[in-house]
């Protein structure tokens, strides 16, 4: 009991304990998470695709500032990321990316992140300070591993490969030469490209690894396809099509649409606090999946 006393007393050591509470608070959570991932794949790496969607450079810019909160959002649970395609935008953000986060449940987590997002603003690029709305996509595949790749069979003459010069910030020579390969399967029309190596073998070896996980989730799709439709009805990258909701005016309020899970922090969100989100998510289709 004196202990307990003097723990009190101490702003040092009260602190400390509360640092412990919360960090074995997030730990429990991180255990529960764990027991909703056992479906096939994931606990596979991830490779992930944004997409900016109708919008123009609002859209694109709203694509770049998706790729930062996935990096955050990342970083924040430990895992590696690799960004080995960017496609810039006309005036500003990305058009595109792709990029492979590595660790522990990366495709069972950010699985949960697959769809479009719907982001609602007052533009930075609008004089009339109106407001707009923004979409871009995210899909999520499952990185085979090198074992697994090796079961899907390419023919070469299936494939075209096309060498160009990187773009984008880089280090020393990674702009300065015709490193960027980009290998496309022809009778598909599946493609997969990677500029962040140092080398055109290098860039090639990803690039190769991405195609073949693409090509293999196509081949799943298909099978699911026969059987049930488990990924629903595709859609446009537009109204009435997004999974979540960022809006940052007239208020503040960042929503899900599949859990309706709401939250007042966005800026928190898109520092890449996802836990809550991906967390509903995963229990949701967890008792739809039991049900």
């Amino acid at each position: 009991m004196d202990e307990l006393l003097a723990s009190e007393a101490d702003p040092e050591m009260t602190s400390d304990l509360a640092r412990a509470v919360r960090q074995l608070a997030r730990d429990v959570e991180k255990l529960e998470l764990a027991t909703l991932l056992g479906r096939e794949y994931d606990d596979h790496d991830a490779v992930a695709t944004l997409h900016a969607g109708a919008g123009g450079t609002e859209s694109q810019d709203w694509a770049e500032m998706l790729l930062r909160m996935y990096l955050r959002w990342a970083e924040r649970e430990g895992l590696d990321v690799e960004v080995d395609e960017t496609l810039l935008g006309d005036e500003a953000g990305i058009k595109s990316a792709t990029f492979i986060i590595h660790g522990p449940y990366a495709y069972g987590l950010l699985s949960a992140e697959r769809g479009v997002h719907r982001l609602v603003r007052i533009s930075p690029f609008d004089a009339q300070k109106r407001r707009h709305t923004s979409f871009a996509n995210l899909d999520v595949i499952p990185l085979l591993e090198e074992t697994a790749d090796e079961d899907i069979v390419i023919d070469p003459k299936d494939l075209r490969i096309d060498v160009y010069r990187s773009t984008g910030p880089g280090g020393q020579s990674v702009n300065t030469t015709d490193s960027a390969v980009r290998i496309t399967h022809l009778p598909s029309g599946i493609s997969a490209a990677c500029q962040n190596e140092r080398s055109q073998l290098q860039n090639r070896a990803v690039a190769m690894r991405i195609l073949k996980a693409r090509l293999a989730q196509r081949m799943r799709e298909e099978q699911q396809t026969k059987l049930e439709n488990l990924r629903g009805e595709r859609k446009g990258i537009d109204f009435g099509s997004q999974i979540r909701s960022y809006v940052l005016a007239p208020y503040r309020l960042v929503k899900d649409h599949r859990t309706n899970v709401e939250i007042g922090d966005v800026d928190r969100v898109l520092d890449g606090d996802l836990e809550e989100l991906i967390g509903a998510e995963l229990l949701r289709r967890a008792e739809s999946t039991a049900s």
